[in-house]
């Protein structure tokens, strides 16, 4: 994924205990962050709140409780079961109790996490899954991050919250590394320049072999060949540019597409829809 981890293991929402395992409740938190001591007396909801840094990552933990993340600001990305969601405030992703993951994000954001006991949860997603996050969902997480709403009014909200918690059907845009040393050369400087229009046989010529060399080691090590692999590279370097309101043509130029509506077609057949319906408000 383009984010860099540069934190040590500071965890967003509580200390780790046994094997990985995460307490929610917890006030052991980065400095400056906001980490919740608890829940509020007959909560089934709690939220916590953290100001992140480009470039930061929570390392792999996992929680008792289910999760929604997501941010308020900013992108916020969690890697767990193989894969790496990328999620602009307009998606969420809902986290089953007991699964390991890591959150991370590309720029300055907001991370607002949800923990959902779940002997008062009806929801019984088994899998990550992303949900969508309309303007009443937002300013509902907003609501509850109050801890001294009155317990009436929480348990409405919650209730609320619950209600509007609806899969979207988007794919996530992956992009595993290459093992082959040559390969993941051609990797690596593709990451950091994703716009770089080489051809293997191109690349090849700078990393000391063939480009069908590099073709087969692109396939054998990353299920997919060259060309496919660099679409997706373009559409994660591209994700916190959309998310940041940069426009679409110049997003894509950036990443190295010779047209906005070739952009968007790339995007709309690797995630499922396009830019403009992803990043909606």
């Amino acid at each position: 994924m383009l984010y860099r981890r540069t934190d040590s293991g500071a965890q967003p929402d509580g200390h780790e205990g046994p094997a990985g395992r995460v307490a929610p409740t917890a006030r052991v938190a980065p400095a400056g962050q906001v980490a919740p001591t608890g829940p509020p007396a007959g909560a089934a909801v709690v939220v916590g709140s953290f100001a992140m840094d480009g470039g930061q990552w929570f390392e792999r933990h996992r929680h008792e409780h289910h999760q929604l993340a997501w941010a308020g600001r900013g992108v916020l990305a969690v890697r767990a079961v193989g894969s790496t969601w990328v999620l602009p405030p307009s998606m969420a992703l809902w986290i089953p109790a007991g699964t390991h993951h890591s959150t991370g994000a590309a720029g300055p954001a907001l991370f607002r996490s949800l923990y959902f006991l779940p002997g008062r949860c009806p929801v019984d997603w088994s899998a990550p899954t992303v949900v969508g996050v309309p303007p009443l969902l937002r300013e509902l997480i907003c609501y509850l991050a109050d801890d001294t709403l009155a317990a009436a009014a929480r348990e409405r909200a919650e209730a609320v919250v619950l209600d509007q918690l609806r899969p979207v059907s988007v794919a996530t845009v992956q992009a595993p590394m290459p093992r082959d040393p040559r390969a993941r050369r051609v990797a690596e400087a593709l990451r950091a320049d994703p716009a770089d229009g080489r051809t293997l046989a191109e690349w090849g010529a700078r990393v000391g072999a063939s480009g069908r060399t590099l073709a087969r080691a692109f396939v054998a090590d990353t299920g997919m060949p060259y060309g496919q692999w660099r679409t997706r590279v373009r559409l994660q370097a591209a994700m916190p540019l959309l998310a940041g309101g940069a426009t679409v043509a110049a997003v894509a130029a950036r990443v190295g597409y010779a047209s906005p509506s070739a952009f968007v077609a790339a995007f709309r057949r690797a995630v499922g829809v396009p830019p403009g319906v992803y990043f909606a408000p």
